[in-house]
Parts: structure tokens; sequence; C-alpha cells
């Protein structure tokens, strides 16, 4: 059976709902329902906006998005985004899809907290940007119908999403304090760890072991 959510269908393919299953599996409720709120939203805005990207590329790429704060991809200390975007190239490489491919869902997914150049690439990469900034910081509600609105949070719940999405980055990032520098994360770990102070560029500038 076909699933539309707000006019927008969810691709039913393989990759989908193997996609889909590994969210709900190894994550929890607030990731898996962020996450499919990023993909219709931000397939809402490409609609809105006039751009087409490939549907089971920006489900991927939102279902992957966040993957890194709870499931880190290696031993090397890295910022979550590219866990995320490194579960997902593999997990399409694995599944036969071109490289091609998975780089633009790599890239969806290692950019989508980075502000400025998403939108000026691949349709899945921008889209998934929109996405992830319409659930998180309400970017472009207002051009959102409301009724696909509440649809979309009748499917998926927001509940306490603020205060539990903050945590979870707490809870993803603070033993790897280093790979926020330079990045919105930052933010969240300066607001909520104790003893924690970003390093900015100026300082790294001055202490750089040059004379001069």
């Amino acid at each position: 059976m076909t699933d539309i959510i707000a006019g927008v269908e969810i691709p039913g393919t393989s990759a989908v709902a193997e996609a889909t299953d590994f969210l709900r599996e190894r994550t929890g409720p607030l990731i898996f329902h962020h996450s499919r709120r990023v993909f219709l939203f931000g397939s809402l805005h490409a609609r809105e906006l006039g751009f087409r990207p490939d549907p089971e590329l920006l489900y991927i790429s939102a279902m992957f998005h966040d993957a890194g704060l709870l499931i880190p991809f290696s031993e090397t200390r890295q910022r979550f985004e590219l866990d995320g975007a490194d579960h997902a190239r593999k997990f399409l490489l694995d599944r036969g899809f071109s490289g091609s491919a998975a780089e633009v869902v790599w890239r969806a997914i290692a950019l989508h907290t980075t502000p400025g150049i998403p939108g000026r690439m691949d349709p899945e990469v921008a889209a998934t940007n929109y996405g992830v900034l319409t659930d998180a910081v309400g970017w472009g509600l207002d051009r959102l119908d409301g009724d696909e609105l509440d649809e979309i949070v009748a499917a998926h719940p927001r509940g306490d999403f603020k205060k539990e999405f903050l945590r979870a980055f707490v809870d993803g990032l603070e033993d790897r304090p280093e790979t926020t520098y330079g990045t919105v994360n930052a933010d969240v770990l300066e607001h909520f760890v104790p003893g924690f102070r970003r390093t900015s560029m100026v300082e790294r500038i001055l202490d750089a072991p040059w004379p001069r």
C-alpha cells in the first residue's frame, strides 16, 4: 500500500524500507520521527521552490542525517555529520547504488548543518538542509500549507522536541567536544556542558607556532 503523507509519497523501494528499519531499530522515536519529518518538509520545500530531488536519495539522506549522533561509524573521532554520511554511503554502495548517487547523499548529510552552502548544491543536498532547518528552527514554516503541516505532525509527532533534541546533541557530542570546532554544534555544548568553552579562530591564529 502506498504511503502518502501531506501529498508526499514515501518511495516504495527496498532501500527505503531497509533504511526505515535501520533507523527504527538503532535509534529511537525522537530521531526516527524527526528524520521522517525532514524528508517530508524537504520534499514540500522542493516542490514549492521548483526543484526535483530524487525521492529515494532524499529519503536516505533524511533518514541517516542524524544517525551519527548515536552510531559512530568507526573508531575515528569525527563530526557526527561525517559519521552519518559515512553510514549512508556504505549503506548505498552495499546495495548496488552508483558511486555518484552515494556521494550526493554523503554531501547532503555531511553539509546538513552548514549554513549557506547546501542551497547552492544538488537538489537532494538543498532539500535535506531545508527539511532540517524547518524541523529544527522553523525555517520556512510560513510557506507550508497549514493542513499539510498538521498532517505531518500527526503522523510523526514532535512531542517535547526542543528539549529532547538538544539533549540528544549533548549526549552525542560531549565525549568528543573537539569535533564541534567551527560548527553550530559548539553552541549546544557551550550552553549545556559546564566548563565547555569553544575555541575561536582568533585564538588559533594567535597561538599558531609562527613568530608573527
